[in-house]
């Protein structure tokens, strides 16, 4: 038996894309003949995540069970996927009842608007304004003392007439936000009341033998639950094959219909499966399971420092949960301050929380000294990272990369144009093509580590590409020249649709790895291939390069 899916880091098997494709065309043809419900359709098509789970059955079997994100089209059971795991759309029910309530103090507030109140306030101001500003000039204009007097009486009275009326429309006004405050809470308190309910009653299983509610696996590991946890297609399908005796084989989740404008989303491709609800909760569901690698996405494990490198677990600790992936670090170019490294695809940059040896603890160690990271490179690609031997040539090279006269070339293979009726996005290249992709990212918070495109808060990305040529396969060869340095900048401006509308062959994050005729795929296309900078010392210009037969 092959390992299960790790539903945060996988290439889908064949089996799990034939399944796929099977699901896709019943769901077009449902369409065409009308064998749809019409505000399902309109959802499916609006864009929605699916999945497939190939099992095994009792008599050694295979098949496959399908199932979707959410509800569409407001409904949660439709022929052909799996339930939810608590269904919540059934008419009378206690969910129903509480959110009725939920609303009817929600119409309350709208009704409490506050509009009418301010702008009486607003206006009553504007005119004390005037009243007070007419008796001053009268005042000013005064031609005897007793007129000055006079008049200065009037502003007093006025103040004190107009203080009285204002107080009046105040108190009303703070009285009807003082009964809006307390239907907010309200609100508040029901819609927790009622979260917590909603996840009492979704009781998952695992391969262990085990249930629980969502509630009780994610308070194991001090966590709140977030709204909409178990509705993803990922434990649905889990939690159904369980519950009918079925033994998984493997799973995949991808996109059907229309892209959203933010998130790298393109119809017919896998993505992993979501961090923020789906990573505590399937950490639960996957016991018992083979699962491929040994972390699951969870950073489990439980590592110890490397002898040289000191820090906890340095004197005498157990072995590594990961092996190194590479023996050996030869550096490209080294002086008194810098040393280059030619990274692998695999290997971390930086030290992070998976236990997987960075190549900055490799080189530390290698020197017998600390050794200071400058940039970083994601730890699927390959290529030439600089780092500092010095605390000074650290400070010198941030600066440069902070100021954008760093320049890098990065070699990369895109994946081939889709051609399907939602892929209106996928620019056409051809070779010897020059442009630009300026695209504002942000961190995908319910999504990590993916980024997103952000026009509203978003950092500004800039990126310039140049075509050097199109494969028999229809994969693209592509150098990059990118200007900022934004996380997983070239992989989002390469993979959505508002880019170049092509994933990077062998993307794990942002649906690289989708085609089926990339079989063969074992890492993300995408080099470091020169990196130039001015030396921190001497000031004079370097330009290093590492080669690598990646179009191969």
């Amino acid at each position: 038996m092959i390992p299960f899916t790790d539903p945060f880091r996988y290439i889908p098997h064949p089996l799990v894309r034939k399944a796929a494709h099977e699901v896709i065309e019943r769901l077009e043809r449902m369409i065409r003949e009308g064998n749809l419900a019409p505000e399902s359709a309109k959802g499916f098509a609006e864009g929605k995540m699916l999945g497939v789970l190939v099992y095994q059955d009792a008599e050694g079997q295979l098949g496959y069970l399908a199932g979707f994100s959410g509800n569409v089209g407001g409904k949660s059971l439709i022929d052909g996927f799996v339930p939810p795991i608590f269904d919540l759309t059934q008419p009378g029910g206690y969910y129903r009842e509480r959110e009725a309530e939920i609303s009817s103090v929600t119409f309350q507030i709208k009704e409490l608007s506050l509009s009418e109140e301010e702008t009486s306030l607003n206006r009553l101001r504007q005119e004390m304004e005037l009243e007070i500003h007419e008796l001053k000039l009268r005042k000013k204009q005064a031609q005897s003392i007793a007129e000055s007097q006079f008049a200065t009486g009037e502003i007093k009275r006025a103040k004190d007439r107009w203080k009285e009326k204002l107080a009046a429309v105040e108190e009303a006004l703070n009285e009807k936000k003082s009964r809006i405050d307390s239907l907010k809470k309200l609100r508040a308190s029901m819609s927790d009341d009622l979260q917590r309910w909603i996840f009492e009653q979704y009781i998952v299983h695992n391969a262990a033998g085990e249930k629980a509610s969502i509630l009780e696996v994610f308070q194991q590991k001090g966590l709140i639950p977030p709204g909409g946890t178990g509705e993803c297609a990922a434990p649905k399908l889990l939690n159904h094959a369980y519950i009918q005796g079925l033994t998984p084989v493997a799973m995949g989740e991808f996109w059907y219909g229309q892209s959203p404008a933010t998130a790298v989303r393109t119809h017919g491709h896998f993505y992993p499966s979501c961090t923020s609800k789906c990573l505590p909760l399937l950490s639960f569901m996957l016991k018992g399971l083979n699962v491929a690698g040994s972390v699951i996405g969870w950073g489990h494990v439980e590592r110890t420092c490397h002898p040289r490198l000191g820090g906890a677990g340095s004197a005498g600790g157990g072995p590594w949960n990961m092996p190194h992936p590479i023996t050996e670090v030869t550096p490209v170019y080294e002086d008194e301050v810098i040393v280059a490294i030619a990274k692998e695809s695999g290997v971390p940059s930086v030290p992070g929380l998976d236990g997987r040896i960075s190549i900055q603890e490799m080189v530390s160690e290698m020197y017998g000294q600390e050794i200071h990271a400058v940039h970083r490179l994601d730890m699927d690609t390959s290529g030439i990272i600089l780092f500092a031997k010095t605390e000074e040539a650290a400070v010198n090279l941030r600066r440069q990369f902070e100021e954008h006269t760093v320049r890098k070339t990065y070699m990369a293979r895109l994946c081939p144009a889709d051609t399907n009726r939602f892929a209106e996005g996928s620019r056409a290249l051809k070779a010897g093509d020059k442009g630009t992709v300026e695209l504002p990212l942000s961190a995908d918070y319910d999504e990590r580590p993916r980024q997103k495109v952000d026009p509203a808060q978003g950092k500004p990305a800039l990126t310039h590409y140049e075509v050097t040529g199109i494969n028999p396969d229809g994969t693209t060869d592509i150098l990059f020249y990118p200007h900022t340095g934004r996380t997983h900048q070239l992989r989002v401006h390469s993979a959505h649709l508002s880019g170049l509308g092509r994933p990077i062959v062998g993307d794990l994050l942002y649906g690289g790895c989708s085609n089926a005729s990339l079989d063969n795929v074992s890492r993300l296309h995408l080099h470091a291939y020169s990196i130039t900078f001015a030396h921190p010392l001497s000031g004079s210009v370097l330009t290093l390069t590492t080669e690598i037969n990646l179009y191969k």
